[in-house]
């Protein structure tokens, strides 16, 4: 079975969201499933002081953002995540790629090139 489509995961930086939505939303991307989470990758997480105490923190706060785009537009949609949100230090994330067979609009059953159509609201 061939795939159209390619689910983009990213996981950033909380404070990098609004560039990453910016810079989607200036290549056409105008919906993206955004959730909050935690953990941890080659940093380790980190330790905090408070209130005297020291605490080791070993998830630390992130932001997934996953959009599916139709294949020939993933590459330039993963370069565009990855300029907005790379700060270069360590924690800036990661981003994979995963094939998507079909997507159905459940609202009105729109499927696979029709849910991408914009005339439709």
């Amino acid at each position: 079975m061939d795939f159209k489509f390619i689910l983009v995961t990213a996981e950033i930086k909380p404070y990098k969201l609004e560039g990453v939505k910016e810079a989607l939303h200036e290549l056409g991307i105008n919906g993206m499933t955004v959730t909050e989470t935690k953990g941890f990758g080659r940093q380790r997480g980190h330790t905090e002081i408070y209130k005297g105490a020291e605490y080791d923190v070993d998830f630390l706060p992130k932001i997934e953002v996953k959009v599916v785009v139709p294949v020939e537009q993933a590459t330039q949609i993963k370069e565009a995540i990855i300029k907005a949100a790379r700060t270069g230090k360590i924690g800036d994330g990661v981003i994979w790629m995963a094939p998507v067979y079909e997507i159905t609009r459940i609202r009105t059953g729109e499927k696979d090139e029709a849910f991408f159509d914009k005339s439709h609201v």
